[in-house]
């Protein structure tokens, strides 16, 4: 028999993943042209021709063992640099390669930093709506996931309940700008008000807080929106990347953390994570994209794509009476239900072949979260049956 914890993950697995698999379901049924999937943020963009090159390229080296071959744990060391030297370009930081940590993509580079920090009943705060993964990834190391219930009306964090849920126990705070799933980029504002927050109650407690940044669609910012990098606030800051959406491999599984020298006991941080690498299973990230990687830090997808299918759902749904406030970043509209039950209207929606996800799964019921990572023709095809489900509760 599987342990109770599985018994428990098994009868509460990903809604995202379930309306995925019903969407394959529902394509061998219908055809897949009738089928209208907005369920899983699965990039449609291609990846930029730079990555293609560097495949190639890197495959074409001397010397394989290099390629398919065993790396420190934290990954290859002028990858590390490379990465430390583009963040800095970027962001006018002083990183280096101790700071940078190669990653199974953002959610191992999540599991290794919780791994590393908590301690049992330690608890990490996050903001609904939130990835729903969040809740797994901290109760893997026996943390408590406190939610902030959400702020309906611009979707930045709601600070004042915040400071009123940020106690001795809080050991860390994980936030996700661009979000996931409203696209609202958190503003210099909030992240200045957030950081002042976590420093008076650091002050009060005598804790250390780790403001932990998860930044897969850092990259997808529409209409020049600029995104704060958080270590420029905040010393106690770490950053999870990846290359999933931002160049559109997320089956590849690639990215990684910064750790700055500016948080408290950086070193041992940086020493647990690289063993917390390894002892999770993970040995090292992928070591031929890795290279790969590195040679593709200017590359991004064509934004233009999912802009286009932004400006089309968001304009039509509108239109149709539908609220919902438009995206800054990543590829998700977060649509209120025009009626009270989000779960049933998901099921309505599956009616006419569109897959919604409920967004009682991000902890926001109300609400439906719809990835627009798509074909634009699936957009237009399904544009009619959004109208229709509209007329029909209404």
């Amino acid at each position: 028999m599987i342990s109770i914890k599985m018994q428990e993950q098994v009868q509460n697995s990903s809604v995202i993943r379930a309306m995925f698999e019903e969407g394959k379901r529902l394509a061998k049924i219908y055809g897949a042209e009738n089928v209208f999937d907005f369920s899983l943020g699965n990039p449609n963009a291609k990846p930029p021709q730079e990555v293609k090159t560097a495949i190639l390229e890197v495959l074409e080296s001397d010397n394989l063992m290099s390629i398919h071959g065993y790396m420190n744990n934290s990954g290859y060391e002028d990858v590390r640099d490379a990465i430390a030297k583009s963040i800095n370009d970027k962001f006018g930081t002083a990183f280096t390669q101790n700071n940078i940590l190669m990653t199974v993509g953002a959610a191992g580079g999540l599991n290794v930093i919780f791994k590393t920090l908590l301690n049992p009943k330690d608890e990490v705060i996050t903001f609904a709506p939130f990835f729903g993964e969040y809740r797994n990834y901290v109760k893997n190391y026996e943390g408590e996931l406190v939610i902030v219930s959400p702020n309906t009306v611009d979707f930045q964090p709601n600070l004042e309940e915040f400071k009123e849920k940020v106690t001795p126990k809080t050991k860390a705070v994980i936030i996700n700008s661009p979000n996931n799933p409203t696209g609202v980029i958190y503003s210099e504002e909030t992240i200045i008000k957030l950081s002042e927050i976590l420093r008076e109650k650091q002050k009060e407690f005598g804790t250390d807080i780790y403001l932990v940044s998860d930044e897969p669609y850092r990259e997808l910012a529409y209409d020049s929106a600029q995104v704060p990098y958080l270590s420029k606030y905040y010393a106690n800051t770490i950053i999870g990347y990846s290359f999933s959406k931002s160049l559109s491999l997320p089956g590849e599984r690639i990215g990684y953390l910064v750790i700055s020298d500016q948080a408290a006991d950086c070193e041992n941080i940086i020493a647990a994570a690289n063993i917390a690498n390894r002892i999770l299973g993970f040995v090292n990230a992928p070591s031929l994209f890795q290279r790969v990687v590195a040679k593709c830090l200017d590359a991004k997808v064509d934004l233009d794509t999912y802009n286009r299918n932004r400006e089309l759902l968001y304009n039509a749904l509108v239109a149709y009476g539908y609220q919902c406030i438009k995206p800054e970043g990543a590829f998700y509209l977060f649509v209120k239900t025009p009626i009270e039950n989000d779960v049933e209207f998901c099921n309505l929606a599956k009616q006419k072949n569109i897959l919604i996800v409920s967004g009682a799964a991000f902890g926001c019921p109300g609400y439906v979260r719809i990835a627009y990572c798509v074909a634009y023709r699936t957009i237009e095809n399904a544009l009619p049956g959004f109208k229709a489900l509209i007329e029909e509760v209404q």
